[in-house]
């Protein structure tokens, strides 16, 4: 990511809203911002592998595990305004089972890029599911998205819910009420 030409974008983007980027609130803006998008896209350059750094573990368990109220903060692809919620993993293990923290780390992976909730959902799930060869896997996010509070509709209160499940969490009524009751959420 070149951090200089976000920069310079970012300038150009200030004139063209009116803006003079030489008074002082606003001398340094474009290098903050340009930093700022740096870590919030960090997404497109973060190694999974690396992420997840071999903490796959086996265990020949054959439980739910879950991981409720991660945060998660987006930006969406089409407005680039920030969406931020909480987003519930669960998986049933087979015979490996992922280390706790990397739950998030991958939340916040798939989450560090321009997304929409539809698919930042679909794809927490499918990388669990890939990495642990679970029976099953669902994953919930509840996210406010500013493109529908600040401007469009304004509506303040919205909430957007994504479901993604796989597997027995797919495929068995029984599997995915359990989840659901174990994450808060009766139904979806």
């Amino acid at each position: 990511m070149n951090v200089e030409r976000i920069a310079q974008l970012v300038r150009e983007l200030l004139i063209e809203i009116g803006e003079d980027p030489e008074r002082e609130g606003l001398l340094k803006t474009p290098e903050r911002v340009a930093k700022a998008y740096q870590f919030l896209m960090s997404g497109y350059t973060s190694d999974l592998g690396a992420i997840v750094n071999d903490a796959v573990f086996q265990a020949h368990a054959n439980n739910m595990i879950i991981s409720r109220d991660i945060e998660v903060y987006s930006m969406c692809e089409h407005h680039m305004l920030p969406f931020y919620g909480r987003c519930h993993v669960g998986y049933i293990a087979r015979d490996k089972v992922l280390g706790l923290s990397k739950l998030s780390r991958i939340v916040d992976h798939f989450a560090r890029r321009l997304q929409i909730q539809e698919r930042l959902t679909a794809e927490i799930a499918e990388e669990i599911m890939r990495i642990t060869d679970a029976s099953g896997v669902g994953v919930v996010m509840e996210c406010r998205h500013m493109c529908m509070m600040m401007r469009g509709v304004e509506k303040q209160n919205s909430i957007m819910t994504t479901s993604s499940v796989l597997g027995a969490m797919h495929d068995e009524d029984g599997t995915r009420m359990e989840f659901l009751s174990l994450i808060g959420r009766p139904t979806i």
